[in-house]
Order: structure tokens, then C-alpha cells, then sequence
């Protein structure tokens, strides 16, 4: 069998785990088939500096490389602007040219769309930075939650650890679902994860109130989740209209008052959760009053259930237990 050849192309400032981690992929399939010949590559053939802070020499040029069935874009911690130069997106073109299957990591993706390879296509990228790949690149449908987008031979994926997602769905694609089930086992991760970023992504905080009156209501809430709480209430507790109280929701929370207590009452579940209570003690502390209200808002929110959510994000502390 003829190793399929990956190209790796790093840069300053590429952060490490968004390629180490598809590279581990690539080269753990080895250990059951001759898989994989993994490249790492840079724009002119030199060291790069990592993001952890160390050097990382690569084999060639992106330039001097020949061809590929797979080349994987990492991204990077900087922003794009500092970290997508003219060399880079040179040395991208030409590989995207000369390759079966393109790839992007994290917001590798930015690279691409600079490319104008997304045009028209699905993608994804970091929940950081979906907001803005969608506004500089409106041409691209951007998927702000998929861990991962297949779109004809481009594939993009969200931060860090879904690359390793991804490579194992290539890996699963070219071997089959045995192979890349070992490789899965053997690097102790999961074969493919439910829900989407949602369930990673700081937005799972919220907005900060703003202003005194909309922190003395938003502060209500918080204390006293179970409460049955009406626009009118809230409003009398404020002593404004219930007019005037969602239009300054709307503006500082970017949500209605029904709509803060409904997320009010999930992030308390999700905190309950983390902290070992089961599901029914959860949906009752938190306000939702029955597990299954608790499990509709977790499916709508995260794409999991809360029995699934519990069991990826319980704190390390009750799990070492």
C-alpha cells in the first residue's frame, strides 16, 4: 500500500496542538496499516516559532514539496491580520493546487476564505472568530457550532482539539471505521463527539448587565432561579415599565427578560451538573421544575442531553472520586 502524503503547513505562531494533534492521528493509523507519510512544511523551508514558544524545524518548502492527497492549514492564536502574510497565503495557494483534500484547523479557515476557496461553500472555524469570518467573508455560509464541515474536497473545522475530530473522520474515510476506531482507543479520545461547540463556547456566560437597574434585576434572577418570574414582576421589582425594562434588556443583555431567566436558569443547571447533583436535583434547584424541561433546553442549547453534558464536564474533583 503507498502511504498517502499529508502536508503540514506551519508558520510563526502557529499554535501547536492545532497540528500536532491531526499529525498524532495521521501517524497512530500507521501502527495498524502503511498509512500516512506526514509533512511538515513551512512558506520558505524554515524553522517556525510555535506558539508555545519553541522552534519547530519542517522538511521543505511548501514551494519545493511536490504533491499531496491531504494538506492541513492550522490556525493560530493571533489574530489573521498578524498571522496570514502574503508568504503564507503564497505558500497555501500552491499547496491547495496540488492537493486531493484541503484542510483547515481552528482559524486556519481565514486562510482559505483569503483564498477565496470557501466562496460559496460551508465552513467553520473557532467559536472566537465565526463572527468574524462570517462579517469579512459574507460569500461563505459559516457554521458558528459544527466541530467539523465537509463542503466537496475542503474540509474546515473549529479550535484545537477538533482537528483531532477531523483527522479521524479522514482517517475513517480513507480506512474505514475499524481503523480509525484504534486509533480513537489507543490516543484515548472519542471516536466522534455529540453536539456541537455550543457546549464549549464562552457564550454559555452571557452578557454583562450594564447599567444599576438592569444588574439589580439580572441580580434577582441569579439569587432565586425558581421564582416564577413575569416581564411585569421584574418590572415592578426595577420600578420601570415593562416597556422600559426589555428595551434596556434588549440592549445590554441582547435578550428579553423571559429570555434571560430562561438562560438564568440553564446556567445554574449547567453549574449543578458540573458539581455532581444529578439531573433531577439540577432541573429542581435550577427552576426548570422536571428533567425533561431541563433536557429540551440542554438539546436546544447544546445539541446533548444534560446526562451526556454531565458526563464531559463534571469537575475533575467528583470524577477522581
Amino acid at each position: 500500500m503507498t502511504r498517502k502524503r499529508v502536508g503540514v503547513l506551519l508558520f510563526d505562531g502557529v499554535k501547536m496542538l492545532d497540528f500536532v494533534g491531526p499529525a498524532e492521528v495521521f501517524v497512530e493509523a500507521n501502527q495498524s496499516l502503511p498509512a500516512y507519510e506526514v509533512v511538515l512544511l513551512s512558506p520558505d523551508g524554515r524553522p517556525v516559532q510555535t506558539s508555545v514558544g519553541g522552534p519547530v524545524g519542517v522538511a521543505a518548502a511548501a514551494a519545493d514539496a511536490g504533491a499531496f492527497d491531504t494538506v492541513v492549514i492550522p490556525g493560530s492564536e493571533w489574530a489573521p491580520a498578524r498571522f496570514v502574510t502574503p508568504e503564507l497565503l503564497a505558500a497555501a495557494g500552491g499547496l491547495a493546487r496540488r492537493t486531493r483534500r484541503l484542510t483547515s484547523i481552528c482559524s486556519g479557515a481565514f486562510v482559505l476564505a483569503q483564498l477565496g476557496l470557501l466562496d460559496g461553500r460551508r465552513a467553520t472555524t473557532h467559536w472566537k472568530f465565526t463572527k468574524d469570518l462570517a462579517a469579512r467573508f459574507p460569500e461563505i455560509d459559516v457554521d458558528p457550532d459544527a466541530i467539523y464541515v465537509r463542503d466537496g474536497h475542503i474540509y474546515s473545522s473549529a479550535g484545537v482539539a477538533a482537528g483531532v475530530d477531523l483527522a479521524l473522520a479522514l482517517v475513517e474515510e480513507d480506512h474505514g471505521a475499524d481503523i480509525a476506531r484504534r486509533v480513537a482507543q489507543s490516543l484515548l479520545v472519542y471516536m466522534q463527539r455529540a453536539g456541537g461547540q455550543s457546549q464549549f463556547s464562552a457564550a454559555a456566560t452571557g452578557p454583562l448587565p450594564r447599567s444599576p437597574l438592569v444588574s439589580k434585576v439580572a441580580d434577582l434572577i441569579w439569587s432565586d432561579p425558581v421564582s416564577p418570574y413575569t416581564v411585569e414582576s421584574l418590572a415592578a421589582h426595577a420600578r420601570v415599565s415593562p416597556r422600559h425594562l426589555t428595551r434596556l434588556f434588549r440592549t445590554e443583555l441582547d435578550s428579553s427578560p423571559a429570555e434571560y431567566v430562561s438562560f438564568v436558569r440553564f446556567a445554574v443547571a449547567r453549574d449543578k451538573l458540573e458539581a455532581g447533583h444529578t439531573v433531577t436535583e439540577a432541573a429542581m434547584i435550577s427552576g426548570f421544575g422536571n428533567s425533561e424541561a431541563m433536557r429540551r433546553a440542554f438539546i436546544m442549547r447544546l445539541g446533548i442531553s444534560p446526562k451526556k453534558y454531565q458526563q464531559r464536564f463534571r469537575s475533575a474533583m467528583r470524577s477522581a472520586g
